[in-house]
């Protein structure tokens, strides 16, 4: 039997760190390591507590969600990062996605969508639906759009011919099953062009090489 997800969970509201611990406590695949109520104190708990994932409000005082997030992701080894919002198509959001956070959930998710999205990024996928996908590229504008399509499309170039094919896919929210039977390719190939693609692109998660797709204006 594997070790179950180390948890931290981040949120300001005591009645949500509270409701989400009694939700969580139970569950054997998910250990509850700790708890903080803003980013400055989740950053200290990552580099104390070690944990696996992460469950981050944006909307903290002292250091918010986006702010920690990108604090937390620029260490290494970081754990993976799911976003809790009470809205689902905010700017703050694609912020804290672009920063390397692994997807989101909206705060009213049921407790098997919860636990669900926790087992799922510790297992290195992310959380966030075609549909989820389709709607945060929409709301992915954020300023100066040709300066961003440009810097994107001079990153992509750096990539195989497969591997932008990968990426393309990514971006339309596709898991890597799905990728594997659409380009004629094995899932262990797949994974492979994506990790080569992360590290040629300096990313840490497929929601990232979403936004860089959507970025350099790629068809969807």
């Amino acid at each position: 039997m594997s070790s179950p997800v180390r948890l931290l969970l981040v949120d300001d509201d005591p009645l949500v760190r509270a409701g989400l611990a009694s939700m969580l406590g139970g569950t054997p695949s998910v250990r509850l390591v700790g708890a903080a109520t803003n980013g400055r104190e989740a950053v200290d708990a990552v580099r104390d507590l070690t944990p696996d994932v992460v469950l981050m409000d944006i909307g903290m005082p002292v250091l918010d969600g986006v702010a920690a997030t990108t604090a937390i992701r620029s260490e290494a080894p970081a754990p993976e990062i799911i976003i809790l919002t009470t809205f689902g198509s905010d700017h703050h959001l694609v912020r804290a996605l672009r920063a390397g956070a692994a997807g989101y959930l909206l705060k009213d998710a049921a407790p098997t969508d919860i636990l669900t999205a926790i087992l799922k990024v510790a297992a290195g996928e992310s959380v966030l639906s075609p549909q989820s996908t389709r709607q945060l590229m929409t709301h992915a504008a954020e300023s100066d759009p040709h300066t961003r399509r440009t810097e994107a499309r001079a990153a992509l170039a750096h990539l195989t011919d497969r591997e932008r094919d990968v990426v393309q896919a990514v971006a339309e929210g596709k898991t890597n099953a799905e990728i594997a039977t659409t380009l004629h390719l094995g899932v262990a190939t797949v994974k492979t062009h994506l990790a080569n693609a992360l590290t040629k692109l300096h990313l840490t998660n497929r929601v990232q090489l979403a936004l860089l797709a959507h970025d350099a204006n790629l068809p969807s």
